[in-house]
């Protein structure tokens, strides 16, 4: 069974850090890319974030949206099917619901895997 399950979320002040981690099962964590997507009231689900796999030949194996370059940080640890965004510096414009996708091969068919969701919110 895949699974995809955030946690790490929660309410903070403008300024302050949140690390939102995702822990992954059921399928080939490796070969996957491992994006963090967002979602905010009101408004379409935007990427933040992707790390690519090791053997994806697509340009750079990580990048950010403009919104939060410079402030956040991807990061994958394969032996622990987890992948982790670092966010510093928040704002109350990155409240959202914060979402784990995973894509990729799995008995070569594609896939395209997505975690539950955690709230974030940002406010004094």
């Amino acid at each position: 069974q895949v699974q995809l399950v955030e946690s790490g979320g929660g309410l903070v002040q403008p300024g302050g850090s949140l690390r939102l981690s995702c822990v992954a099962s059921g399928f080939t964590f490796s070969r996957f890319a491992i994006s963090w997507y967002r979602q905010a009231p009101g408004k379409e689900r935007e990427l933040v974030a992707i790390i690519r796999s090791a053997g994806d030949s697509v340009g750079s194996s990580i990048n950010y949206a403009d919104s939060v370059k410079g402030r956040f940080t991807i990061s994958r640890d394969n032996a622990k099917n987890t992948v982790t965004l670092q966010m510093n510096s928040l704002k109350s414009d990155d409240t959202a619901i914060y979402y784990c996708n995973a894509l990729g091969m799995q008995g070569g068919i594609p896939r395209n895997y997505w975690g539950q969701g955690t709230q974030v919110t940002v406010s004094s």
